[in-house]
């Protein structure tokens, strides 16, 4: 036996109660549970704390953060050792064109070149620099029709359609668990029922998952639900429906959990997520059109300089015009307008004496050499809708976020959830709200995303399972980020061990990075 934690109280993810236990770790996997006699093992003092699964992000967006910065110090902390990325059309292959592919990656800046073209060899590369959590990818729809398609917002014919199914096929037969779409974002704003069936239907006889941020999150929000649902029903494969709570208030948001549950009484395999926040985040840029971005910074500038494609622009519905009042919209950091920063889009646009939109289309242009940089923030949820969505059965929390570090290459970059989403998750649903028992939170961010996942070996604490696991604090495991100090790291987490590793020990780094990059080979899955 190489490591025995010791003491714990031991959820083991199912949701079933704890039981006070050892664990016995050996290569990389948990084979002892109960009193473990190993006075040669290094020992692991969990008296007083919970002993769990490693957490698993179902919704992550830390394709190239990872690259960047392996280490994830932002998820480490918060006890997260699985992360499931290349969800909502974003990811980091395949690439069609170089010069394209990055407005189709979160936090992308050009720090790591996009030196590979297939899946395989974007994987390869993450696992040359030893991420510290396990990484799972989806392949994005966003890379298949920018390779395929290009910007154009047009449908993809069949020649284009039969593209992408060519490479998706190749991205699950080098590893994919599935295949995501965000129907919402400008490169996959034109799919057609018809090309995104094609493409569902690949991944389901594959024996993937299909992960969809829907086509409308605003007005008909509950309609886009069901056309996803639709989709995924003729295409006979497993749906997650990627945060379902719409930003149209919570009635609609009721008829789009409504219509989960009357496709899972029917027989159908869908589940959904809930990102922590009380707001959304994305990119400004997504105010901008296809067509506008189609020839680079040149092209950019040149069109923003223009009256008359500007108010083309402002004829585009994007996710901000969604909102519906651009008081509700916030920019976090403008770097080059540093005075305009954590302000609303309508105060922005009284200072600078111009109506919002095309105060941020001014903001636009001036970074027209990296468009993408500015995060917005649309304040369009509430508590209630929150409460409803994570007490519900089916839902599993993800942080709709990239990795992050609070030192090191990514110090100043910001993503809201990245530090704070499992943490806020813990604090809020059972000693806050008190909606859930320990042991349920515990299965909602352990052993229901494994299941969603089709995960045999993580998510629960068996004997034989990989040595994933949290050791915590109840009482003190929460966040410290704030929505204008987003980059502080989580408290309460005391120990976390990756594949037998100790990650964290007694609230420190030990600079470990045992992480695993899972490639999919096929059902059974035992990772």
């Amino acid at each position: 036996m190489e490591i025995v934690v010791r003491g714990g109280l031991v959820h083991d993810g199912t949701g079933k109660p704890p039981v006070r236990a050892d664990l016995g770790i050996d290569g990389g996997r948990i084979a002892a549970i109960g009193a473990i006699d190993a006075p040669g093992a290094r020992q692991i003092d969990a008296a007083g704390l919970l002993v769990t699964p490693g957490f698993i992000d179902i919704h992550s967006h830390s394709d190239y953060t990872l690259l960047v910065d392996p280490r994830a110090a932002s998820a480490i902390h918060q006890g997260v050792t699985l992360e499931v990325i290349g969800n909502c059309g974003f990811g980091c292959a395949p690439v069609g064109d170089p010069r394209l592919a990055g407005t189709a990656i979160y936090g992308f800046d050009g720090t790591v070149p996009l030196a590979w073209r297939g899946l395989g060899g974007y994987l390869d590369r993450l696992e040359q620099v030893k991420p510290a959590v396990n990484v799972m990818t989806l392949v994005p729809n966003g890379q298949l029709r920018l390779a395929a398609v290009g910007l154009s917002e047009d449908p993809a014919d069949r020649a284009q359609t039969e593209a992408m199914r060519v490479l998706l096929r190749e991205g699950l037969s080098e590893g994919a668990f599935g295949y995501s779409v965000g129907l919402e974002y400008p490169a996959e704003r034109g799919a057609s029922v018809a090309e995104l069936t094609a493409l569902a239907q690949e991944t389901g006889r594959a024996g993937g998952l299909f992960a969809t941020h829907t086509r409308r999150r605003a007005e008909r929000a509950a309609e886009s639900v069901g056309e996803v649902l639709a989709i995924a029903r003729t295409a006979a494969v497993r749906l997650q429906v990627s945060h379902i709570v719409p930003r149209s208030g919570i009635d609609e948001s009721r008829r789009c959990i409504d219509a989960v549950d009357a496709a899972r009484a029917a027989g159908q395999d869908v589940a959904f997520d809930m990102h922590t926040r009380l707001y959304g985040t994305t990119m400004l840029s997504t105010l901008i059109p296809s067509w506008a971005l189609a020839e680079g910074e040149a092209g950019l500038r040149r069109h923003l300089a223009s009256a008359a494609s500007r108010a083309r622009m402002k004829t585009y519905p994007s996710i901000a015009t969604s909102v519906g009042d651009w008081e509700k919209v916030v920019l976090l950091a403008v770097p080059r307008r540093p005075e305009l920063s954590r302000l609303s889009l309508a105060e922005i646009g009284r200072r600078m004496g111009r109506d919002p939109h095309d105060a941020a289309l001014d903001l636009l242009a001036e970074e027209a050499a990296t468009p993408h940089r500015i995060m917005m923030i649309l304040h369009t949820y509430d508590a209630q809708m929150q409460k409803e969505a994570f007490v519900h059965p089916l839902c599993a929390p993800g942080s709709d976020a990239t990795t992050l570090a609070p030192d090191g290459p990514l110090a100043e970059k910001t993503f809201h959830g990245a530090y704070s989403w499992a943490s806020w998750y813990w604090r809020a649903m059972v000693r806050d709200w008190r909606l859930l028992t320990p042991e349920e939170a515990v299965h909602r961010l352990t052993g229901l995303p494994a299941s969603i996942l089709g995960l045999s070996g993580r998510g629960t604490i068996r004997v034989g399972a990989s040595a994933d696991l949290a050791i915590f604090d109840p009482a003190g495991f929460g966040e410290r980020a704030t929505i204008f100090e987003p980059n502080i790291l989580a408290t309460g987490m005391r120990h976390v061990l990756v594949n037998g590793v100790p990650a964290l020990m007694d609230g420190v780094p030990t600079g470990a990075r045992a992480g695993a990059v899972l490639r999919r080979a096929g059902p059974p899955i035992a990772f």
